[in-house]
């Protein structure tokens, strides 16, 4: 079982850097916009799926970006398969990572509240 764990884990982290490279460099769907960061990757145990978590930083329109990310999900797919020699390409699932929005927003209040990082 441990020794199994080790290579999800190898396979979550591959998954994470592959499809981000994906992203940047080859994705040419304009309808994607912003700074796209893949925060998280995570194969279910038959392989079949990969959740992918990404985080849409200064994006005309999260929503249109997620779902034009998702279009592009068989590319990114086909382009995965190429990179990686798994028997099975998993299927990609995108989900929206907002946690560094979230910290961003909590950052901002703490600020205006007079809790920023500058005041000790």
């Amino acid at each position: 079982m441990h020794k199994n764990n080790n290579r999800f884990n190898r396979i979550d982290e591959e998954l994470k850097k592959e499809i981000s490279n994906i992203i940047s460099f080859e994705l040419k769907n304009p309808n994607v916009t912003g700074l796209i960061s893949v925060t998280k990757a995570k194969v279910t145990p038959d392989l079949k799926y990969a959740k992918v978590y990404v985080s849409i930083l200064n994006s005309k329109n999260i929503k249109e970006t997620l779902a034009n990310l998702k279009k592009s999900s068989g590319f990114i797919r086909s382009e995965l398969a190429k990179r990686i020699n798994l028997r099975i390409t998993p299927e990609i699932i995108f989900e929206l990572d907002d946690s560094l929005e979230y910290g961003a927003k909590i950052d901002s209040i703490l600020k205006e509240i007079g809790f920023g990082k500058d005041n000790k």
